[in-house]
C-alpha cells in the first residue's frame, strides 16, 4: 500500500471532486439506510392490524420510533397524529420508500460523476507524467529497458492504478458509509442482536487479509509477465520482415505461445484465489441473515427481549441485505487495491529513476554554439555491457573545420557523436565547445545547435513534410522543406510519390527504401540550419550517383559550419580539413588526406582498397569519414 502514496498528490489536486464524491456517497447511503426503518415500522403496524383483526389481546408494541432517524420519526408523528387510515398509511409508506430509493439513486449517480470522472483526470495526468519522465531519461536507460515494458507500464499499469483511484476508492468509501450507518442504527436498535448478526465479520477480516497477501504477490508477477508478452509482440511486429525472410514464423509463434501460456497460467491462478472471496462473502452474509432471523425470532417469541418485534427482525434483515453487496465487493475492491499497488510499484521504479544527464541549474548563456570543439582526455565505458568505447581520447576540431572520423565497426566513432550531443557523460575528461564544457550548456541549446543524423535512421509515422520539419519549433514553409529535400537529393523522388510531401510514411519508414529514409533524415537535419552538423554513416544505403550529388551539395551547405562526418568508408571527392582514424577508442592516425597517404598506414591501405574495388565495380563513390 505504501507504493500508492505516490498518487496522493492527485487526490489533493482534485480534492474538490473527491470531497463532493464523499458527500454524495454519504447522502446516497443516508437515504438508503432509512428504508429499513420505514419498512420495520410498516411491518409492526401490519402485525398489530392482524392481531386486532383476529381478535387477539392487543397491547401496543413498545414504541421503537425513539431509535429511528429524525426524518423517520417525523414521518411516524405525521402518520400517527394525522389519523391516516391503514390503507393510506401503507400507500404513503410505499411512496416514501420510492422517494428514498430515487434520492439514493440520484446521489449515487452524482457519486460516480465525481469520483469516476476524477479517476479519469488522474489517469490523464499520470500518463502525461510518465511520458514526460520517459522523455527526460538518458540514452543509457533505453539501452537496458525494452520498448514493450515501457509501453506496458504507461498503459496497462496506469489502467490498474486508475481502478484504485476510481472504483476502489469509491467502493471503500461507500462500504464505510454503508457499514457505518447500518451498524450505528443496528446498535441503536438492539445491541445484543447486532453482536450476533456481526459475529461472522472477524472471520471475514482474516480471510481478506490472508488472500490479499497472495493476490499482491501474484499481481506483481502477472504484470511483469504481461510486460514480457508485450515486448515479444512489439519486437515481432517491428521485425516482421526479418522473421519472414528467415522463415521463423513458427518459431516466433512458439516463443509467443510459451510466454502467453505462462501469463495465462499465472492469471488463472490469480483468478482462482480471487474466486475464494465471493463464495466466502455469500456464506458469511447467509450466516448473518440466518442469525438475524433465528435469534431475533427467538427473542420475539420467547419475550426475552420485548423490544424485538417482527418489524425489528425485518429491519435487521434489510440491513444485512444492504451490507451484502458492499461486503461481497470488499474482496473485489481489495483485489483492485492490491493490483493497483503492484502496478504503482512498477511505475515508481521508473519515476524514481533519475536521468544521468541533467541540465546544469545555472547554465552558461550562449548566443550560438560557435568555437572549437575539444575532446580532452575523454574515456567512456558503457555501463550495461562494460565495453570501453573511448580511452583517453584527445581531439580539437577548429570552428568551421570539416573533419572526417573513420574507423572499423566498434571503434568508438558513434560514441564520440553521442558524447558531443551529451547523451552520455564521459567517465573521465571533458567535451567542450568554445571553451565551455557541454555539461554547463543547457541541453536544449546544445542539441538545437547541432544537427545529428544517426546511423540507425528513425522516421515517424507521419507525412514526409512533418518528418523533415520535425526538429523545428514551428512548421517551416513548403519552400524551406523542399529546399532541404533538394540539398539531400530526395526532392524529385518525393514529388514522384502519389501524394508528394503529404505522403504518409509507415512505422519507422517501412514504406521507403533505406536510401530514401537516410536522405529524408539528412533533410531533417539540414533544415535546422545549425552551427554544427554531425553525420554518422548516413550515406551507407545511397547509390554512387546520389552520394556524389549530396556531397556536392555539402560544399555549399557546410561552408560556414563545423562538420563532423563519421563513417567506415572514404569520400575522395570531399576535401576535409582533418581526417581522424580511430581504433579501440583511441586515435591511431590524424592529418590531411595527403599527410595520411604519406604515412602509408591504415588510411592509405583503406584508400587503395576502396580504389581497387571502385575500379572493379564502379557502383559506390568513395566517402572519407
Amino acid at each position: 500500500m505504501k507504493h500508492l502514496a505516490a498518487v496522493n498528490k492527485y487526490f489533493w489536486k482534485y480534492r474538490t471532486r473527491l470531497g463532493l464524491g464523499v458527500l454524495f456517497i454519504i447522502l446516497s447511503n443516508y437515504f438508503r439506510i432509512l428504508a429499513p426503518q420505514v419498512s420495520g415500522y410498516v411491518v409492526d403496524k401490519v402485525t398489530q392490524a392482524i392481531k386486532i383483526q383476529n381478535g387477539l389481546a392487543f397491547a401496543k408494541h413498545p414504541a421503537r420510533n425513539a431509535n429511528y432517524d429524525v426524518l423517520v420519526k417525523q414521518l411516524i408523528v405525521w402518520v400517527e397524529d394525522g389519523n391516516i387510515t391503514f390503507g393510506n398509511m401503507i400507500i404513503l409508506s410505499g411512496l416514501t420508500l420510492l422517494v428514498l430509493a430515487l434520492l439514493g439513486g440520484f446521489f449515487m449517480f452524482l457519486m460516480r460523476q465525481t469520483i469516476i470522472v476524477m479517476s479519469r483526470h488522474i489517469e490523464f495526468d499520470q500518463k502525461n507524467e510518465v511520458y514526460q519522465h520517459y522523455q527526460q531519461l538518458d540514452a543509457g536507460f533505453y539501452k537496458t529497458h525494452s520498448t514493450g515494458d515501457l509501453m506496458n507500464r504507461i498503459s496497462e499499469d496506469i489502467s490498474k492504478v486508475r481502478m484504485y483511484t476510481g472504483p476502489a476508492v469509491m467502493y471503500v468509501i461507500n462500504l464505510s458509509a454503508t457499514i457505518g450507518f447500518s451498524v450505528y442504527f443496528m446498535l441503536k436498535e438492539n445491541v445484543e442482536l447486532t453482536l450476533y448478526v456481526l459475529a461472522p465479520l472477524p472471520i471475514l477480516t482474516i480471510t481478506i487479509y490472508s488472500v490479499n497477501t497472495i493476490i499482491n504477490k501474484k499481481s506483481e508477477r502477472i504484470q511483469a509477465l504481461l510486460s514480457g508478452l508485450t515486448t515479444t509482440a512489439q519486437e515481432s511486429y517491428s521485425g516482421i520482415r526479418v522473421i519472414k525472410s528467415f522463415v521463423q514464423e513458427k518459431a516466433m509463434m512458439g516463443f509467443f505461445n510459451d510466454n502467453s501460456n505462462l501469463y495465462k497460467k499465472n492469471a488463472i491462478s490469480l483468478a482462482k484465489v480471487e474466486a475464494i472471496y465471493f463464495p466466502s462473502m455469500a456464506l458469511l452474509i447467509g450466516v448473518s441473515t440466518l442469525l438475524t432471523i433465528a435469534v431475533g425470532g427467538w427473542y420475539h417469541v420467547s419475550g426475552h427481549s420485548p423490544a424485538v418485534s417482527a418489524g425489528t427482525i425485518a429491519e435487521f434483515v434489510i440491513y444485512v441485505n444492504l451490507l451484502t453487496f458492499p461486503v461481497m465487493a470488499l474482496g473485489w475492491t481489495a483485489s483492485m487495491i492490491q493490483r493497483g499497488a503492484a502496478s504503482q510499484k512498477r511505475l515508481n521504479e521508473f519515476l524514481d529513476t533519475r536521468s544521468a544527464i541533467v541540465d546544469n541549474p545555472n547554465p552558461v548563456h550562449l548566443n550560438s554554439l560557435k568555437g572549437d570543439i575539444v575532446f580532452k582526455d575523454v574515456s567512456f565505458t558503457y555501463a550495461h555491457t562494460g565495453i570501453k568505447a573511448i580511452s583517453h581520447f584527445n581531439l580539437t576540431i577548429k570552428e568551421g573545420q570539416k573533419v572526417l572520423i573513420i574507423g572499423k565497426t566498434g571503434s568508438g566513432k558513434s560514441t564520440l557523436a553521442q558524447l558531443l550531443l551529451h547523451f552520455y557523460n564521459p567517465d573521465n575528461g571533458s567535451v567542450s565547445i568554445g571553451e565551455n564544457d557541454i555539461k554547463n550548456i543547457s541541453l536544449s541549446q546544445l542539441r538545437n545547435g547541432i544537427s545529428y543524423v544517426p546511423q540507425d535512421v528513425f522516421l515517424f509515422s507521419d507525412t514526409v513534410s512533418n518528418n523533415i520539419g520535425f526538429g523545428l519549433a514551428t512548421m517551416p514553409s513548403q519552400e524551406t522543406i523542399e529546399q532541404a529535400a533538394s540539398f539531400a537529393s530526395i526532392h524529385k523522388e518525393i514529388l514522384s510519390f502519389e501524394k508528394g510531401y503529404n505522403t504518409m510514411i509507415g512505422e519507422r519508414g517501412v514504406t521507403l527504401s533505406g536510401g530514401q529514409k537516410q536522405r529524408i533524415s539528412i533533410a531533417r537535419s539540414l533544415i535546422k540550419n545549425p552551427e554544427i552538423v554531425v553525420f554518422d554513416d548516413c550515406l551507407s544505403a545511397v547509390d554512387a550517383k546520389t552520394e556524389s550529388e549530396i556531397i556536392n551539395n555539402f560544399y555549399l551547405y557546410l561552408q560556414q559550419k563545423t562538420a563532423v562526418i563519421i563513417t567506415h568508408r572514404i569520400f575522395s571527392t570531399f576535401r576535409f580539413d582533418n581526417i581522424v582514424v580511430i581504433e579501440g577508442g583511441t586515435i591511431i592516425e590524424e592529418g590531411t588526406h595527403n599527410e595520411l597517404m604519406d604515412k602509408e598506414g591504415y588510411y592509405a591501405e583503406l584508400y587503395r582498397l576502396q580504389l581497387t574495388r571502385d575500379d572493379a565495380e564502379p557502383v559506390e563513390s568513395i566517402f572519407v569519414a
